[in-house]
């Protein structure tokens, strides 16, 4: 990894240097643009719509139109604001891990300690751990200042970019103003189904399965070319509409839940047979114990008439 900027963890008079690198790529297959006739690339090109002449991206800056007039702010401009020449990741507050909004959450990145010894980052990690806080910081990043969240991820310090509260759209939705009524069984059905489903996460067991069909598909085609059959590659998996469709929520719950119920189990056949059994056998021994307790009736009363002689 190539670390992506330099600064120094501050907070009160501990300075911690560090090195900031991104914690997450990207895994998709690179596609680009091509002319669907002829196959040709597809580039676009930075284009002047006063001259028509193609602008290199050396003499580009950046403007603010307002509406009625447009500011000018070169690179000069950019680099002389003084959020921007600072190298220091500054600590507001320390917050109670719970009170992060997932929501809120954006870019990770790891950060290394830069220093001969890593005692400060050591200290300031373990502190983090045994009081199960997270540190709100302050820094600049390729222009823009941004808010994050320090936190702990194994024995590495990650720094998580935070979106600020007015990029988050609220949720208003009418539909949820209306009073929705839950009875005690829709709920309890729910919490089985929940329960039936429940399970550690392990990230290791998922995968991207249209980047894995994509590579399949461009590697048949570089073996067939454009007469690759893609039923024959993928196999038929033509899947049913039910988008629209109007379902009784009792119902769903209930052959969701029986559903996971049999998978778990082995199979609905073998449970629903060894049931049958039950209610066989349940008749079968109220059968015989009436017999029996007949015979010994029987069995008194030759006793009971000798003894009367």
């Amino acid at each position: 990894m190539r670390a992506i900027w330099k600064g120094a963890l501050t907070f009160g008079l501990v300075n911690v240097p560090v090195k900031v690198y991104s914690a997450t790529e990207d895994h998709d297959v690179p596609l680009h643009q091509v002319h669907n006739k002829d196959g040709g690339r597809i580039r676009y090109q930075r284009i002047c719509e006063i001259d028509g002449e193609v602008v290199p991206y050396s003499d580009i800056d950046k403007a603010y139109d307002d509406g009625d007039k447009t500011v000018v702010l070169t690179k000069e401009d950019l680099a002389s604001l003084p959020a921007e020449k600072s190298r220091e990741i500054d600590v507001v507050e320390f917050v109670p891990s719970e009170q992060i909004d997932l929501l809120t959450l954006d870019r990770a990145y790891y950060l290394e300690p830069d220093s001969a010894s890593p005692k400060a980052y050591v200290l300031l990690r373990k502190t983090l751990e045994q009081t199960d806080r997270t540190a709100i910081v302050r820094f600049s990043l390729r222009q823009k200042t941004r808010l994050a969240a320090l936190r702990v991820r194994g024995d590495v310090l990650v720094l998580q970019t935070l979106l600020w509260a007015d990029e988050v759209r609220e949720a208003a939705f009418p539909s949820l103003d209306e009073s929705v009524r839950i009875s005690a069984k829709e709920l309890e059905l729910s919490a089985s189904l929940v329960e039936s489903f429940a399970s550690d996460f392990d990230p290791e067991e998922f995968k991207d399965e249209y980047q894995e069909e994509l590579r399949t598909l461009i590697e048949a085609k570089l073996k067939q070319g454009d007469a690759v059959d893609t039923a024959e590659t993928f196999g038929d998996h033509e899947e049913e509409e039910t988008g629209g469709e109007v379902i009784d929520l009792m119902a769903a719950l209930r052959a969701s839940v029986e559903k996971s119920r049999a998978a778990r189990e082995g199979g609905s056949t073998s449970s629903g047979g060894a049931s049958a059994k039950k209610k066989d056998a349940e008749p079968a021994a109220k059968k015989s114990s009436g017999s029996s307790s007949s015979k010994k009736t029987t069995a008194k009363k030759p006793a009971a008439k000798k003894k009367a002689s």
